[in-house]
């Protein structure tokens, strides 16, 4: 197969836009009212100068030696700050702390292999300490992106072939999230038979849980009688995944009993339909969130309560990832790309979930781009992820289109090639 032996020329940044927003979750779950789409009131989490504020992100681009030039974003999550993560970042900052640490490193670099530089950018300590998440995750996207168009391969079979994980590249399931237009958007993913939704944003207890968990319920009721009401095909049977931002632990005080026997309620509710909750709970730490998980757990387990229950806070790292595993804290584990850094270690830790029979959720932020959404299709394809997030945005369709139709092209790039023997492509 034919490839060319490129270097990195030089490395430019510029400031984008994100996704989304970055949200102050403190803010929110302390009673923040909307007003249209804004939230009242002042900010709790550093480095907001308000509640509600624009995304971010910073365009890497790695000049090649033949002219061509590689691409990654550097982005973080809607919720920075929250739950153990890096705090809010700023483009300025994120652009001068590539061009003093990592440009000079990047620079001449190979780009033969993806994992050893990869990883030597992801290590790199400063000042005491790993450089920002945000800066990792996006300097490594245009690594792979490099790598892949040396070896005139799709980024997919790059991180197939240098891992080895035996997968046959080829479409995953796609969660689509429906930030707060939760109504019209379930309709618009009913339609276009998203496989696995609605998210919901259920990130209060007053206006989306209820103190007895009575408007989650009808919420959850609600989408139920629509699949089936406006559903073409009756084998049309999508997995129910909410995301719960902690508040239903805070509405039932953090009980596993009371909390178990509401998500037998909501398992009877969303019947015949397969029903996960992300972040059921809130246990303000690491440790503790590992140990409050894995008794709800077995709570579900003793009782035959079919609810997945799905991590995410305080897992933000491969050995946060690790450590819930091994704790038996949860049937799903959200691996959010941003927060692990460099994407080796998304890889790794989607490897070393399936590895250990749980199901790997290929996730990341409304907050993230274009690019990191491409990035993200090939990786979890790669690993064989069980679902990957549609990203970027809260409006579906964006998310649907970016990351689905990456997929099927580098489905069909690959089976082209596997048929034709080693047919390579001209990026």
């Amino acid at each position: 197969m034919r490839s060319v032996h490129l270097t990195i020329s030089d490395v430019l940044c510029t400031p984008g836009r994100s996704g989304f927003f970055f949200d102050d979750q403190m803010a929110i779950r302390g009673g923040a009212p909307h007003e249209g789409f804004d939230y009242q009131g002042a900010p709790n989490t550093a480095g907001f100068s308000r509640i509600r504020q624009p995304g971010e992100s910073v365009s890497v681009m790695l000049l090649l030696s033949d002219g061509d030039v590689a691409l990654g974003d550097c982005v973080t999550v809607q919720y920075p700050g929250a739950g153990g993560r890096d705090p809010l970042f700023r483009s300025q900052d994120v652009i001068a702390l590539i061009n003093t640490h990592l440009r000079p490193l990047l620079i001449g670099a190979s780009l033969q292999s993806f994992q050893s530089l990869a990883t030597e950018i992801d290590s790199l300590v400063v000042d005491g300490k790993p450089l920002p998440s945000a800066i990792r995750y996006g300097v490594t996207q245009a690594i792979l992106d490099g790598v892949a168009r040396s070896k005139r391969l799709t980024m997919a079979e790059v991180i197939r072939d240098e891992y080895d994980t035996g997968v046959t590249i080829a479409p995953v399931a796609m969660f689509a999230q429906s930030g707060d237009d939760r109504y019209a958007n379930v309709e618009k993913m009913i339609l276009k038979e998203v496989d696995v939704m609605p998210h919901g944003l259920i990130n209060d207890v007053a206006t989306k849980v209820g103190r007895d968990g009575e408007i989650f319920r009808e919420f959850v009721r609600w989408v139920h009688d629509r699949i089936l009401a406006l559903r073409m095909r009756s084998d049309y049977s999508p997995l129910l995944h909410f995301d719960c931002y902690g508040t239903i632990g805070e509405a039932f005080d953090g009980d596993p009993v009371a909390i178990a026997d509401y998500l037998a309620d909501l398992e009877d509710v969303a019947a015949p339909f397969q029903l996960r909750l992300e972040h059921p709970l809130d246990a303000g730490g690491r440790e503790a969130q590992i140990v409050a998980m894995a008794e709800l757990r077995r709570e579900l387990k003793e009782r035959s309560i079919n609810v997945q229950i799905v991590v995410d806070e305080w897992c933000n790292t491969l050995a946060d990832i690790e450590a819930f595993v091994v704790g038996e804290s949860a049937d799903v584990v959200h691996v959010k790309m941003p927060d692990l850094g460099g994407i080796n270690n998304t890889i790794e830790a989607l490897l070393y979930v399936r590895a250990h029979g749980l199901r790997a959720y290929c996730g990341g932020s409304c907050t993230e781009t274009d690019q990191s959404a491409r990035v993200s299709a090939n990786v979890a394809m790669a690993c064989g992820a069980d679902q990957v997030l549609a990203k970027p945005g809260m409006g579906v369709d964006e998310g649907l289109q970016i990351v689905g139709n990456e997929m099927t092209r580098v489905t069909a790039l690959v089976a082209l090639r596997e048929r034709e023997g080693g047919w390579a492509m001209d990026l």
